[in-house]
Parts: C-alpha cells; structure tokens; sequence
C-alpha cells in the first residue's frame, strides 16, 4: 500500500562516539537521565540504532563516558603551576562548578566509583595532598575524605538547585522561608540555628563549600604535621 509518510532524513556526516557522549551530554542537561534513550539519540543526531550501538553498548555506557567526559574537562580547566593548596581549592570549585552544571553527575559517580572520571579526581587530590607533605600511610584516608566532601557537598548542592528549578521556585525566597521558620525556634533550645537564620538567606553556597574545603585542608595539615612532630 502507498503512503506519503516520509522518515526522517539521515545524517551525511560521520558519526562518533565523541558526538554521540555531546548529544547524550545535552539531554542529559536539559531534560534528565529519564529523558536519555537511544530513541531520544537517534532523532536528535538524524540516525539509526545500528550506528550507535557501533559506538555505544548501552545507556549505561552513555552515561559513564558523559561523566567521564565533563569530569576530564574539568580537571583540564586547573592550573597545574599553583601552590599545592591553591590547586586543591582549584580542583573543588571546578568539581563544584561542573557537576552544578550537569547535576546528574553525582548519581553516576556514586553508581560506577571504578570509572575513569573518579579514578582522575582521586589520583588528582592525592597527588597535591602528597605534596602538601601527607605521609604515604595516610594518603588514603585523607584523599578519600576530600573527595567525599566534595562529591556529596557539590551533588547535594546540585540536587537543591534542580528541585527548585522544576519547581520554578526562587532560591532567595525559598531560602528565605526557611530562615523564617528557623527565627521562630526556641532559641535556648535552638540558639545557633536561631543565630544562623539571619545568614540563611544571603549565604553563598560556593563560597560556603569553599570555607569547608580550607577547613578540611586545615585539619589535614594540622593532623599530621603533629604526628611529624611526636
């Protein structure tokens, strides 16, 4: 039977997987990790399943070499010629900045810890650790403690951002409320929240997710230029 249905017209380009993981990133961005299908990739890249399976395996590959892809960008973006710590500060706030970015970036990491993008960021942080004179022995568990901070601060900071935005509600205002409901608590049973409502509203997150990366810093050193001294 005739039909005057037409398909849609096929790329003539090449395809690859570098702009495969840019299309999956965008969708990613825009619309979440549900709106990410192989479907949602064929229309918008003009091709057929064939051709990105040639690429891809999966979803999941998708989204790991997503990952991968922001997070390496963001490593790149660091100074390498800095002072140990200011490189340290460097690497969190362009951690912090890409996964506010892509806030589906901090599931992923936790869902596939063993991924180039976590190994880069750990090997990164422990490299200026060690130079910051961290010994050997403890090299482990100060890396791991930095980049959990950073990781699940910038995510959850993420996660906030997005709940506010698909509910098209203002961060100010929002903020605002709640300082609101922390002003009335008891103040002898809540004095420091009582205290902390009046700077709910106007904080910074970056610069407050700074302050904790200095204090994690801090101890660090202090730590174990002690055990040095013993």
């Amino acid at each position: 039977m005739a039909t005057n249905a037409r398909r849609a017209p096929r790329r003539t380009d090449a395809l690859s997987r570098e702009l495969i993981v840019e299309a999956a990133t965008q969708i990613l961005d825009t619309d979440g990790e549900d709106a990410l299908t192989l479907r949602a990739l064929t229309v918008r890249l003009s091709t057929g399943y064939g051709a990105l399976y040639h690429h891809v395996a999966n979803k999941s590959d998708l989204l790991a070499a997503a990952a991968d892809d922001v997070i390496a960008r963001a490593m790149t973006d660091v100074a390498a010629d800095a002072e140990p710590r200011e490189t340290l500060r460097a690497v969190a706030l362009s951690l912090f900045d890409a996964i506010n970015a892509h806030p589906w970036i901090g599931a992923q990491l936790s869902r596939e810890p063993w991924r180039p993008a976590l190994l880069e960021i750990y090997e990164s942080i422990g490299e200026q650790l060690q130079a910051l004179n961290v010994p050997e022995r403890a090299l482990f568990d100060s890396a791991g403690a930095l980049v959990n901070y950073i990781l699940g601060v910038a995510g959850q900071n993420a996660a906030n951002a997005r709940v506010l935005a698909n509910k098209q509600a203002d961060r100010t205002a929002s903020l605002a409320a709640v300082a609101a409901q922390w002003a009335q608590l008891d103040p002898a049973k809540y004095p420091r929240l009582h205290k902390a409502a009046a700077q709910l509203p106007e904080h910074d997150d970056r610069r407050q997710f700074l302050a904790g990366v200095d204090l994690f810093l801090a101890g660090i050193e202090t730590v174990y230029r002690q055990g040095a001294d013993d």
